[in-house]
Order: C-alpha cells, then structure tokens, then sequence
C-alpha cells in the first residue's frame, strides 16, 4: 500500500499537496507565476432527463 493511501489520503490530495510544495520550492522570480496556478474553482450543473437544469 503507499505511503499517501496509508495516510488516508486520496491521489487527488497528495497530488495537490505535492505540487503545492513544488511551486514553494521554486525560486521566487518564477514562484509568484507559478503560485497563479495554485488557485481552482469548480462549477456544479444538475442534470435531470439527461438536460442541464436551469437555475432560477
């Protein structure tokens, strides 16, 4: 078993927590442009019928 599973983590975290520390190992001319991609967003649509449901 691997060391992040063991840890109750799941791929997605460990590789989230291992990029993060990438991008603060870096030197700082290209960490501000890396730290950029650091931040995510996610949207949610609700499906019903195979049709994206409108929100009101």
């Amino acid at each position: 078993m691997s060391a992040w599973r063991q840890a109750g983590l799941n791929y997605i975290n460990y590789s989230q927590i291992a990029a993060r520390l990438v991008r603060q190992a870096l030197k700082s001319d290209v960490r501000t442009e890396a730290q950029k991609r650091d931040e995510s967003s996610v949207k949610f649509t609700q499906w019903k019928d195979g049709k994206p449901i409108k929100k009101q």
